[in-house]
């Protein structure tokens, strides 16, 4: 991962951590995912919270310069948001649904 997206992946962390999401997981996955350089994943504490978050972050992608590849005007109410910035891949879940997919474990939590 380069340091443009290592520094854009803090970023969005940060913003995550003051918009009140838990256990905020930044991972590398370049070694292993052709796709994108790393995940990162944040725990919602419902779906108001999910979509207030994710409505929130557009505005931190834009000053950031991220394209997004698959905005959605009104997230899902599934408990799992995925914004997907091209290097980026942002995982909005629900403390059970990150609990039963368990993307940590699956990508080896390779932590930045």
């Amino acid at each position: 991962m380069n340091d443009l997206v290592a520094a854009n992946a803090q970023a969005i962390g940060q913003f995550l951590e003051d918009h009140k999401c838990k256990d905020v997981s930044i991972l590398d996955v370049s070694a292993e995912c052709s796709w994108a350089d790393c995940f990162i994943i944040a725990t919602v504490s419902s779906v108001g919270h999910l979509k207030g978050v994710a409505h929130e972050i557009w505005s931190e992608l834009n000053n950031l310069g991220l394209e997004v590849a698959n905005r959605h005007k009104n997230p899902a109410g599934d408990g799992w948001e995925l914004i997907d910035c091209s290097d980026i891949v942002i995982h909005l879940m629900s403390s059970e649904l990150r609990e039963f997919y368990s993307l940590e474990k699956l990508w080896q939590k390779r932590e930045i």
